[in-house]
């Protein structure tokens, strides 16, 4: 099978894989227990006559069928119609906080892979010190740490009793700024936790996955002889060890691309954060439909994408893939 073929076909399974989690998604959401338009209306005190009118305006008068119809059509061309509780297009909403959680997940993603990898290298280097030792067991109790647990002790320490850290938010209330510098340090200092919080949990799998994979390429015939020609053991790992230990730590990040968002949704609530990961859970205690059906799919869509990024590099760093 050549290079087009197999990204044809990891493509085709992307295509029917999306189409069966929009499919997923419509059905989930119309079998949960609670009615959006009756909290409304009881909210509200509204009128038979004002409760059908929103049943049309929401497509509930319609039919499965029809609303089935509808929802892949929306999600072909980027509607996913209004909100129940903001009365605003979804999209719109989401482009506001997605700016946010993407942020947030950036700057955790490049300090996990960065400073993860980099530990679990300096770990293999030195495996059975008592540096290895220490950074295995330090990485066990982070990767132990539930997420919502470790952000809520760190708004406690840093938060109420060193009063060093904002604990929500991404900008202080009311704050005036006389200059972008100003700016920009208020929401470095609101993103600091959020972010610490999900690299100290997220950290350890890249960590120990660098480590076990590098001790094991490390007992290889290859290595042996580079280290026989008299290579050093900073020039045997970059030419050698390390490329051979890629595709495990691409596997990681794939994984770790579905593992993140989840993370992302605990800290932002815990924080009060106004990202994706708040909508949703504030979608949810509404049961706003619409923004959870649309939040739900990106995410997952996300996740199917970054593991069809991560076969094809599968294939461009060991060809033998594309023949499995």
């Amino acid at each position: 099978m050549d290079k087009a073929n197999f990204i044809l076909k990891k493509f085709a399974q992307l295509v029917l894989t999306l189409f069966a989690i929009a499919t997923f998604n419509f059905l989930l959401f119309r079998i949960l227990p609670g009615d959006p338009l009756k909290l409304i209306a009881r909210a509200g005190k509204l009128s038979p006559e004002a409760v059908a009118r929103l049943q049309e305006l929401f497509g509930l008068d319609q039919s499965r069928w029809d609303q089935y119809l509808i929802y892949l059509k929306n999600i072909v061309t980027g509607e996913y119609g209004i909100s129940i509780t903001y009365r605003r297009p979804v999209m719109d909403i989401i482009a506001e906080r997605m700016s946010n959680t993407l942020m947030l997940l950036f700057a955790a993603t490049i300090i996990v892979i960065v400073v993860g990898v980099g530990l679990g290298i300096l770990a293999a280097m030195k495996r059975g010190s008592k540096t290895d030792n220490v950074l295995i067991v330090a990485s066990m109790v982070g990767w132990s740490l539930p997420t919502f647990w470790t952000g809520l002790i760190f708004i406690i320490i840093f938060g109420v009793y060193l009063h060093v850290l904002p604990i929500a938010g991404v900008l202080t209330p009311g704050a005036v700024y006389t200059s972008y510098g100003q700016l920009i340090s208020d929401y470095v200092n609101h993103l600091i936790m959020p972010t610490v919080a999900l690299v100290i949990v997220d950290m350890a799998q890249f960590f120990l996955v660098t480590r076990n994979t590098l001790v094991d390429v490390f007992t290889e015939d290859y290595i042996l002889t580079a280290k026989g020609k008299g290579l050093s053991p900073s020039m045997t790992m970059r030419r050698h060890a390390l490329p051979n230990a890629m595709l495990p730590i691409i596997t990681t990040l794939a994984l770790y691309v579905s593992l993140v968002i989840g993370g992302a949704i605990q800290v932002e609530t815990v924080f009060s954060y106004p990202g994706m990961g708040k909508l949703m859970y504030d979608a949810v205690l509404k049961r706003d439909y619409p923004i959870l059906e649309a939040s739900f799919f990106l995410m997952a869509s996300v996740t199917i994408i970054a593991n069809f990024i991560s076969d094809v590099l599968y294939m461009l760093i060991d060809p033998r893939v594309k023949n499995i």
